[in-house]
C-alpha cells in the first residue's frame, strides 16, 4: 500500500523544462537546458557542478507543448536501454542517464516512473506493463524473454529495429492516404472560394448588359448562389461526418470492422493497406517469435499489430487453428485473406524450422511493395490532380468571361 501510495504520489508531479545560464569555473559563461519538477531542484544540480547561476526560466510544462510523448520517443528509449545495458551499465543508472537525456518532460518522467518501480523491486517488464499505452504486448513481451535469458540488450535492440520498420510502413502508408486528400481539400477550397467571392463579383457585372447569358455561365452563376447560400451547411455536414466516423470507430467493433472492410475495396489505396497489413503481421510475428515467444501468444501480438479490423479478426482466427493443432501457413491460407505468396513463404519456413527468418522476408517483401505502390500512386496522381484542378479553375474562369467574348462580338 506504500509503495501504491508512492507511486501515486510520484505521478501527479508535473515536469518542467528549464533554460539557464550562468559561469563556471574561471569566469566560462556557460547555459543549458534541464527537466525538473521545482526551481529548487535546478538550483541544487547546477551548484553541485561549481555554477554560478545567473538566471534559471522556466520553459514548458509536463504534457504541453512538446512533452507528448510519441512511437519514436520509445523507439529511442529502448536504443538507448540496449546500449547503456551492453556496455555493462547497471540498470537502475541506465535509467538516471537516459532520462537525463531526454528533452520530453513527459518522456523523462516517464523513464523516471520506471526506474522508481523497478527499484522498488519490479522487474523492467513489470514496471513496463503499468504503461500500457506507452509499452505494447510486443514490447513488454520481448523484454520479459531478454530478462529471463539474459539477453535484454539484444531483445531491445530488436524492439527498437521493429519499432523503426513499423513507422516507416506508417509513414509510407499515411503518405498514400494524406497526399490525395490534402489536394482535393484544397482544389474544394480553392473552388469555393471562386463561387463565394469571385463569381458574385461577375454576377454584378453581367446585370447590366440586358443579354441572355450563355448556358454555362448561368450554370455557374446558379452554382455560385447555391454555394454562397448553403456553404457553411456544407462545412457543418463535413464535420459531423468525420466526428461520427471517427467515434463510431472506437465505439462500435461491428462499425469499424464495416470501415476497415470497406477501406481494403477502395481502388489502389485499398491494394495499399491490404498489403501494409500483410507486413505489419509478419514483421510483428518474426519478431516475438524469434524472441522464444510461443506462436499461440505471438499470434496474440500480432492480431493487434496489423492495424486493420479484418485481418485482427483473421489472426484470431489463425490463433485458434494453431492453438488445435494445425500449421500456421494452413490456416492463414484457411482465411481465404493472406496472398498465395506469402501463405507459401511461411509453409517453407515452417518446413525448413526457420519461420521467423521467412516471416521477415514476407515482411521485407510487401514493406517493398507498399513503398513502390505509393511512389507509384503519387507519381500518377500528379498529372491527375493538376488535370481535374485546371478543369475546375478554368471552367469557372471561361465561364465567366464568355460574356464578355460575346459582346465584343456583337460590338
Amino acid at each position: 500500500m506504500a509503495t501504491t501510495a508512492k507511486l501515486r504520489a510520484h505521478q501527479k508531479v508535473k515536469l518542467y523544462r528549464w533554460n539557464w545560464t550562468g559561469k563556471g569555473p574561471g569566469g566560462r559563461k556557460v547555459s543549458g537546458e534541464l527537466i525538473a519538477a521545482k526551481k529548487a531542484e535546478v538550483e541544487k544540480v547546477l551548484t553541485g557542478q561549481n555554477i554560478i547561476i545567473k538566471n534559471i526560466r522556466r520553459k514548458g510544462s509536463f504534457g504541453g507543448g512538446m512533452g507528448k510523448i510519441k512511437p519514436r520517443d520509445i523507439m529511442l528509449f529502448a536504443r538507448q536501454m540496449a546500449t547503456m545495458i551492453r556496455a555493462g551499465v547497471p540498470i537502475l543508472q541506465a535509467f538516471q542517464v537516459v532520462a537525463e537525456s531526454m528533452k520530453k518532460p513527459a518522456m523523462s518522467a516517464l523513464v523516471q516512473e520506471l526506474m522508481s518501480d523497478v527499484g522498488a523491486g519490479a522487474s523492467f517488464s513489470e514496471a513496463m506493463q503499468k504503461h500500457p499505452d506507452h509499452f505494447d504486448k510486443l514490447f513488454c513481451n520481448l523484454v520479459a524473454a531478454g530478462e529471463q535469458s539474459g539477453s535484454l540488450d539484444r531483445m531491445l535492440d530488436r524492439v527498437a529495429t521493429y519499432k523503426e520498420k513499423v513507422e516507416s510502413l506508417k509513414g509510407r502508408v499515411k503518405k498514400a492516404l494524406w497526399y490525395p486528400a490534402a489536394v482535393i481539400a484544397v482544389g474544394i477550397g480553392v473552388t469555393a472560394l471562386l463561387l463565394i467571392k469571385v463569381v458574385p463579383q461577375f454576377e454584378s457585372l453581367f446585370q447590366g448588359f440586358g443579354a441572355e447569358l450563355p448556358a454555362m455561365t448561368r450554370m455557374t452563376i446558379s452554382l455560385s448562389e447555391f454555394a454562397q447560400q448553403y456553404w457553411w451547411w456544407g462545412v457543418l455536414g463535413i464535420v459531423a461526418l468525420i466526428f461520427f466516423i471517427r467515434t463510431g470507430v472506437k465505439k462500435s467493433e461491428s462499425f469499424a470492422y464495416r470501415m476497415h472492410a470497406w477501406s481494403l475495396k477502395i481502388p489502389v489505396i485499398g491494394q495499399i493497406l491490404d498489403k501494409s497489413a500483410v507486413a505489419r503481421y509478419s514483421r510483428t510475428l518474426a519478431t516475438t517469435f524469434g524472441a522464444g515467444v510461443p506462436l499461440v501468444e505471438a499470434l496474440d501480438t500480432a492480431a493487434g499489430a496489423t492495424g486493420n479490423k479484418v485481418y485482427e479478426r483473421a489472426v484470431g482466427q489463425i490463433r485458434e487453428d494453431v492453438a488445435t493443432g494445425q500449421q500456421l501457413a494452413f490456416a492463414m491460407r484457411m482465411t481465404e485473406l493472406f496472398p498465395p505468396l506469402a501463405v507459401q513463404m511461411v509453409g517453407i519456413g515452417e518446413e525448413a524450422g526457420s519461420l521467423d527468418a521467412m516471416l521477415n522476408r514476407v515482411a521485407d517483401y510487401y514493406e517493398e511493395e507498399v513503398d513502390n505502390m505509393v511512389d507509384t500512386l503519387t507519381s500518377l496522381l500528379e498529372p491527375f490532380i493538376i488535370v481535374v484542378l485546371g478543369v475546375l479553375v478554368g471552367g469557372l474562369v471561361i465561364s465567366m468571361y464568355l460574356p464578355i467574348f460575346e459582346l465584343g462580338s456583337v460590338i
